[in-house]
């Protein structure tokens, strides 16, 4: 592959960055910019991905499954009549829960494991399971995560570790917790001030604190198309419909973001229909496209520009395909 153009791409964006490409199993391309191999960026939602496979994983091992009732592991999550959500909703974004009153203040709440996962236990779904596609944002990680720490006892930050990233050879990604991350740059201020302070990007917030290199996230969908888990959770679940809370159409399965052919979204306009993957805050980005054999993982400090602005992110894997 001849990547030079993708090359120049990330080089004239200026910014600390770090690119993985793999190619038949073999890494094609590695390469840190203004920070060294082992840099750790923060992952935003392209972590989201890791919480979703490990439901899948413990579903395979008969200790959940996805179409039980939420309740049935959580019992306090019932009050409003919301015994009807189940997992398979949630990893589908169609829980009726994408927030509890609002984003901002799930956000506000997010660095308090308990007091999210109380909110939500006590929240009124905004529509019924299933009906409405809506971006769970930042609710999606608690969701789920609760579930796993109730059904294996131990906190979600270890569960991961020891059933999602050790195995993949993912050594420097982990979930919360003090070390070192690349600062952000750019892109909303109050999103970077956030971000940027300790007691945030210290927080076990599932969706969204994950913290990594571009080689852990690349390794981590080739164990996927390795092992063929991916299959599990990429069937298509909403197919031309707008996302009622990020405000465009989202081709989503249950865990990942999919291809969509034609249109400059994260995974390029010449992405497959089998492409899946995430979005992390119109910055990162990590995808697979099994046909082609390709992984692709793009981690930068400098935030994009709102949900219906990825062109970045479009070209550089745009660049990628047309290179493979």
């Amino acid at each position: 592959m001849d990547l030079r153009r993708v090359v120049g791409l990330v080089e004239r964006s200026e910014a600390l960055a770090q690119l993985c490409v793999i190619r038949d199993g073999e890494v094609v391309l590695d390469r840190s910019w203004g920070v060294p191999a082992d840099a750790r960026f923060l992952l935003f939602s392209a972590g989201k991905p890791f919480t979703a496979m490990l439901v899948h994983r413990l579903a395979r091992r008969g200790l959940l499954a996805l179409d039980d009732p939420i309740v049935r592991y959580w019992p306090e999550f019932g009050e409003f009549d919301k015994g009807g959500i189940t997992l398979r909703h949630v990893l589908r974004h169609r829980s009726g829960l994408p927030y509890v009153k609002s984003i901002r203040g799930d956000a506000l709440n997010a660095t308090r494991w308990d007091r999210s996962v109380r909110a939500l236990a006590r929240a009124r779904p905004h529509s019924a399971p299933g009906e409405v596609c809506a971006y769970h944002m930042i609710s999606y990680g608690f969701l789920l995560g609760e579930v796993v720490q109730r059904v294996v006892g131990r906190p979600l930050p270890e569960v991961l570790r020891s059933e999602m990233f050790e195995p993949a050879g993912m050594r420097h990604t982990w979930l919360g917790g003090p070390g070192s991350r690349v600062p952000l740059s750019g892109g909303p201020v109050a999103m970077r001030a956030v971000f940027n302070r300790r007691l945030v990007r210290d927080a076990v917030v599932p969706a969204a604190t994950v913290a990594g290199t571009a080689r852990d996230l690349a390794a981590f969908y080739q164990s996927l198309l390795a092992d063929g888990s991916w299959r599990e959770a990429t069937t298509p679940t909403s197919e031309g419909e707008t996302d009622q809370v990020s405000g465009i159409p989202i081709r989503w399965s249950e865990g990942f973001q999919l291809g969509q052919p034609g249109r400059e979204r994260y995974f390029g306009s010449g992405s497959d229909p089998l492409t899946f993957g995430h979005n992390g805050s119109n910055a990162c980005f990590g995808w697979a496209d099994p046909g082609r054999r390709l992984v692709v993982a793009y981690l930068t400090n400098r935030l994009g520009g709102g949900p219906g602005r990825p062109p970045y992110q479009a070209a550089l894997s745009d660049a990628v395909l047309e290179a493979a």
